[in-house]
């Protein structure tokens, strides 16, 4: 007789139901695992074998084969362990096999029975309140499985514990579900003095999630600017937090399986790969473009990062996914981020000042800047140059206006988009196109003449045409107008320029 339990893989966030089939015949001492496992299932043998030794149990002298079902999608991770041992304790009448049929079971097994965490176990969750399933997971992931609301978790901290709720001896209780801490130690935008237009930048990019680029030379504020958009940003909602903990469960940086409230803020080096910027690898896992969805990719030293990294920036701005294309794997993940980057005018960084300038200017700066390609820049609606600071700024009292205030301005300018568009999948204005953009920002005939006067002057093109529109959306949203005006274009087009060299 064949034992069956439900288990799940992974095909980027989405889990894909598996059939994990075990049998015992008679013949010459096997234990086979079939089915497209990788290096890590097919060392669930040993790890299964040792863990039930550690009970007082031993395989029996039989031939025993496993089947991952269905046997063409490939099987990755260590979460196989739990549903493989559940299956041999079915067949050894250890355990009731109609009362294992009404879960789904993911997890790693230690030498010694206890139960490790896993990735995935949230979607798994999901997965299993969709098909009307209990799950069994290990402990220190019950609280992220717990999010998945009426069904029957059981997050045993040992395979014994397992069995002695099944046997009635022990009774396993539900896992609460965990909120993530609040972290309230942000930069304050109060320690930046001067850089009054970069920081208005700011604001309007963090109120409608629009991309930013700043330029500047050395020492000019423009990581400390960035380093303070987290603190201006509102916490997630609560679909876009159940995503996001989703994506990081997958990618296996969940903490203490807690739901996430603070929106990613990813700031990779620029000397990463670009797999490690868009995903991929041998498992096709997901990058830092999937990490930051629904946050902030902050990219400092943009020009510095490799090209083709860059480029592949190009279709996740537009469509808010990446699709990890691999000889084994195709894998679309989510990645609806806001780009921020910083970068200088050129190499030296000091184009502008002829006394520290190098001896290569200005052939320098545009050597520097054509590492940036046109369309790539297109999909950045402020391009925004940041000044040297001087010591007659720094000399300034502190300023009255911190992230706070900011913050609120930022929250209630989201609150209007969110009533906007809560008829479809829109979020944020930089996520509106074609009709939808027709419709919430109309232009009056001012407006229409000065956009198209300056089209034409700093070349435009169709994609910078409607970003320009949908940031003077976000101008008006920050007044708590209805209507688009002309100073709302006028303000928009100032902080898009058609060649940062100029």
């Amino acid at each position: 007789m064949i034992a069956r339990i439900n288990t799940v893989a992974f095909a980027g966030i989405d889990p894909l139901p598996v059939d994990v089939q075990v049998q015992m015949t008679a013949g010459l001492p096997a234990f086979q695992i079939v089915g497209l496992a990788d290096k890590a299932v097919a060392e669930s043998r040993e790890r299964v074998r040792s863990a039930l030794y550690a009970m007082g149990l031993s395989l029996p002298p039989k031939r025993i084969i496993v089947n991952l079902s269905p046997a063409d999608l490939a099987k990755e991770g260590s979460h196989y362990d739990l549903p493989i041992a559940l299956g041999i304790l079915i067949c050894l009448d250890v355990l009731p096999r109609e009362e294992l049929a009404r879960f789904i079971a993911l997890g790693e097994l230690a030498l010694d029975g206890t139960l490790s965490n896993v990735s995935g176990v949230l979607p798994a969750a999901l997965q299993a309140s969709a098909r009307e399933l209990g799950l069994i997971c290990p402990q220190g992931c019950g609280a992220e499985a717990a999010w998945a609301q009426d069904i029957e978790i059981l997050a045993p901290s040992s395979l014994v514990a397992l069995i002695n709720h099944f046997k009635g001896t022990q009774l396993l209780s539900r896992p609460t579900p965990l909120l993530a801490e609040s972290d309230q130690n942000h930069a304050d935008l109060k320690d930046i003095k001067g850089q009054e237009s970069a920081k208005r930048a700011l604001e309007v990019a963090a109120a409608g999630g629009h991309n930013l680029l700043m330029m500047g030379p050395p020492g000019a504020g423009k990581s400390m600017l960035a380093a303070r958009l987290p603190g201006i940003l509102p916490p997630l909602a609560a679909e876009e937090a159940l995503e996001v903990t989703m994506i990081h469960s997958i990618a296996g940086r969940l903490s203490s399986g807690r739901l996430l409230r603070k929106r990613p803020f990813r700031d990779p080096h620029h000397s990463a790969s670009l797999a490690a910027l868009i995903g991929g690898g041998h498992r096709a896992r997901p990058g830092e473009i999937t990490l930051a969805h629904r946050g902030v990719l902050f990219l400092d030293e943009l020009p510095e990062f490799q090209r083709g990294a860059l480029e592949a920036l190009r279709q996740p701005l537009e469509t808010g996914q990446v699709m990890v294309a691999r000889a084994n794997a195709h894998v679309t993940y989510p990645a609806r981020f806001q780009l921020v980057a910083a970068m200088n005018p050129c190499r030296c960084g000091y184009v502008d000042d002829p006394e520290r300038a190098c001896s290569r200017v200005p052939k320098c700066a545009l050597d520097y800047q054509t590492r940036l390609s046109g369309p790539l820049l297109d999909r950045i609606d402020f391009q925004v140059f940041v000044p040297a600071v001087s010591a007659q700024d720094l000399s300034l009292p502190t300023p009255q206006e911190g992230s706070a205030e900011v913050a609120r301005r930022v929250a209630q300018a989201r609150q209007r988009q969110a009533e906007r568009y809560q008829r479809s999948s829109i979020k944020l204005n930089s996520e509106v196109s074609g009709q939808w953009l027709e419709e919430v920002a109309p232009l009056d005939q001012d407006s229409r003449h000065l956009l198209a006067k300056a089209s034409d002057k700093l070349k435009l093109s169709a994609r910078g045409y409607h970003r320009v529109i949908r940031v003077a959306r976000t101008l008006a949203d920050l007044e708590e107008s209805d209507s688009l005006r002309s100073w709302h274009v006028a303000e928009a087009l100032g902080h898009r320029s058609s060649s940062l060299a100029a």
